[in-house]
């Protein structure tokens, strides 16, 4: 039970920054540009995306311990920051390992049904 409340703890940890920083970068880019164009959710996908290819990578060639940092840093930090650098990430092993259907119909599935959700979520709403 003391490795799993670790683990957890990780992740809340990880989890309440990387909500934090999400929040001030799309406000400061809320701040410079203005509503125009969402560039905070931009922003915080394009560099989530980016710090998770990172850590998988560090991972994968045994730089950095597996447990902590996917923990810490992938799953609570980048998942609390944004979960389309997880999406990112399985989409591009699924096409490094040559599973280019597989790949594709992640980026399908996942735009369009959440698209949908969203779509959905409001209407219930307007109903």
């Amino acid at each position: 039970m003391t490795h799993s409340l670790a683990i957890y703890s990780y992740i809340a940890v990880g989890g309440a920054v990387g909500a934090c920083l999400r929040f001030f970068l799309s406000q400061m880019m809320l701040q410079w540009f203005g509503k125009g164009f969402p560039f905070g959710t931009l922003l915080v996908n394009v560099v989530g995306s980016f710090l998770l290819g990172l850590v998988y990578a560090l991972i994968e060639h045994g730089q950095i311990e597996i447990v902590l940092w996917r923990t810490a840093i992938g799953i609570g930090l980048l998942g609390a920051f944004t979960t389309f650098s997880t999406f990112s990430v399985d989409t591009l092993l699924l096409l490094q390992q040559g599973l280019w259907l597989k790949g594709i119909l992640n980026i399908v599935l996942n735009i369009t049904c959440c698209l949908t959700a969203a779509w959905l979520g409001t209407q219930l709403v307007k109903g």
